[in-house]
């Protein structure tokens, strides 16, 4: 049984993982797992955020649908989206990318009419988590708190569903050893976002395709920021 931080409870369906603070939730974070991976992945790694105790946040972990991944000889696992080939550019299957970006936006609309107001809502990704979250915050027609994107790319050119201002909050994260989404991929997305207007802030840390305790550290802090 998978531990549950303390000051939270644990609501789990088969759509999603959810850890509610004991506070009534002012604030909303929509953390976007990896292929083949879960919502548990990212739930032990909150309490290393070390948020502020004056914020009350809800943590929200979906798990992506189960089908057939192309390039791992279709195999069905956990997935937001079919990659098609492991290329300098990735080839995807977009139709199943835009299903699962529509799918956060929905759950971004029920935080919303839950009161939670948009610009205290989050997206976090890592890897194919984070292309969805980048495809989903970048179009949201409101304006969100942020997007944290951890190790991933943009799947796709978002010129043309681009709705966020030029202030828009983004913190990208890459390893400078990641042979899963090289550094390239990241930096291009990094280098697109700024040729839309947008000032993404970039970090690099030497690590392959994971999360290290010193980015997670460097992450709590601009949602304490983000969040305040």
């Amino acid at each position: 049984m998978m531990p549950v931080p303390a000051g939270f409870r644990l609501i789990e369906t088969e759509q999603q993982l959810v850890l509610e603070p004991e506070r009534p939730a002012q604030a909303v974070v929509i953390w976007l797992h990896g292929l083949g991976a879960d919502g548990h992945d990212f739930v032990p790694v909150v309490p290393y955020l070390k948020l502020s105790d004056a914020l009350s946040v809800r943590f929200i972990f979906p798990r992506a649908p189960v089908q057939p991944v192309t390039v791992n000889n279709g195999w069905e696992m956990r997935a937001w989206y079919d990659i098609l080939s492991m290329g300098a550019s990735r080839e995807i299957n977009e139709q199943t990318l835009f299903v699962s970006a529509a799918r956060i936006s929905t759950l971004i609309d029920q935080q919303c009419a839950e009161g939670i107001a948009a610009q205290k809502i989050i997206l976090i990704g890592f890897s194919q988590g984070g292309a969805v979250a980048y495809e989903a915050g970048l179009g949201y027609p409101q304006q969100l708190g942020g997007i944290a994107a951890l190790s991933t790319y943009l799947a796709t050119d978002p010129a043309s569903r681009l709705r966020c201002a030029a202030d828009f909050p983004l913190w990208i994260a890459h390893g400078t050893a990641d042979d899963v989404v090289p550094l390239n991929l990241g930096e291009q997305a990094r280098d697109r976002l700024q040729l839309l207007g947008l000032k993404p802030q970039w970090h690099t840390w030497p690590m392959a395709h994971e999360v290290v305790p010193e980015q997670i550290q460097a992450l709590g802090q601009w949602l304490d920021n983000r969040l305040q």
